[in-house]
């Protein structure tokens, strides 16, 4: 058994790629190959924002675990991620130690993970409800995981929720949600969903209030907006602009709601030939995803009413949802209680060194 610290060497990216694919199906394997190849590589656009160590455990010459040390500058954590291991805690135990050595050998004075790099990109780790196939946007691993994580130090740092929601139709009665919306609407507030041609517009006004409502949250680091547009910007492909909220008062925003159709791990395994596919699945969704949500400070209330507005659309088209990734703590995670039929439940694990 040994570790391989690499670079760009073709053998060792290809085996670090090609290792979720021996361990997931087909229909659970959630990594987009071309992103995992760019941050690999160090051509990923938001590369330039931190130093990514990679490694490799090799036995007998055949990869079996992986993981990667990211680290930002001023920042006295090092963020473990993009984990992956076979199922056998001897392998696992000594993939910790190297990482945990590494991080020693730095100087580093906590590990926080799972941390895929970035805040903009996937981190915390699934603890429940694997029976169900992964939905878009969740951050998906093996069931054994969370146990090697437990089994080599790490301790649970922040909690997190996505809640299923039942189908509602146009007989569904909230009156608090209602009583909300309508209040909001009395006022100077308009809620609406954007129009396509103004998806660039609207992407800079939910940067503008991630950066602002997100910066408290464990692992998020600040990026430029034209690095938030690069990231982001083909979502424009895959939403439907209904399920997306923007509020307004007095013509400026604040609030956002952003939803998707439920692709499953379909946009991260895209080919041309596979693009009618997922015109067709937004087309005719089975679910939306509740992925962002957010409001100002100063319009306390407003979240609610933005909520009420989704609503509609939902009994509308008939479909249940998701809401997704709530942390602790956070109104968001008991919107509309008395509808949630199922909840997954994520950890953020740290350990001091």
């Amino acid at each position: 058994m040994k570790c391989v610290r690499f670079a760009k060497q073709p053998d060792h990216v290809k085996n670090f790629i090609d290792l979720p694919k021996k361990l997931y199906s087909r229909e659970t394997n959630m990594e987009d190959p071309d992103t995992m190849e760019d941050l690999l590589l160090g051509e990923h656009p938001l590369s330039k924002y931190f130093r990514l160590d990679k490694f490799l455990i090799y036995v007998k010459g055949t990869a079996v675990g992986r993981f990667c040390i990211t680290t930002y500058p001023g920042d006295d954590t090092a963020y473990f991620g993009f984990f992956e291991c076979v199922k056998n805690r001897k392998i696992a135990k000594f993939l910790f130690s190297q990482a945990e050595n590494f991080c020693r050998s730095k100087g580093y004075k906590q590990m926080l993970g799972p941390v895929d790099a970035s805040f903009w990109l996937k981190y915390r780790l699934k603890i429940n409800r694997f029976e169900s196939a992964p939905y878009t946007g969740e951050p998906y691993n093996k069931p054994y995981y969370y146990r090697l994580f437990l089994e080599n130090g790490f301790r649970v740092k922040e909690h997190y929720t996505s809640n299923d929601y039942r189908a509602i139709d146009e007989s569904y009665v909230n009156e608090k949600y209602e009583d909300r919306y309508r209040k909001f609407a009395g006022k100077s507030y308009r809620i609406k969903s954007p129009k396509p041609e103004d998806f660039d517009k609207i992407l800079d006004a939910v940067y503008e209030m991630i950066t602002e409502l997100y910066s408290d949250f464990p692992v998020y680091k600040q990026v430029s907006r034209e690095d938030f547009r690069e990231i982001f910007g083909n979502y424009k492909l895959i939403m439907d602009m209904s399920m997306t909220k923007i509020a307004y008062c007095q013509g400026k925003p604040v609030g956002f709601y952003i939803s998707v159709p439920d692709y499953g791990n379909s946009v991260y395994h895209l080919a041309p030939w596979k693009l009618p596919m997922l015109f067709y699945r937004k087309t005719h969704p089975k679910r939306y995803v509740m992925l962002y949500m957010g409001v100002k400070k100063e319009h306390q209330g407003l979240g609610k009413a933005i909520v009420y507005s989704v609503m509609r659309e939902l009994m509308q088209n008939g479909l249940p949802s998701i809401g997704a990734l709530a942390r602790d703590g956070k109104v968001t995670q008991h919107y509309a209680a008395e509808d949630i039929t199922n909840v997954y439940e994520y950890v953020l694990l740290e350990k001091k060194l």
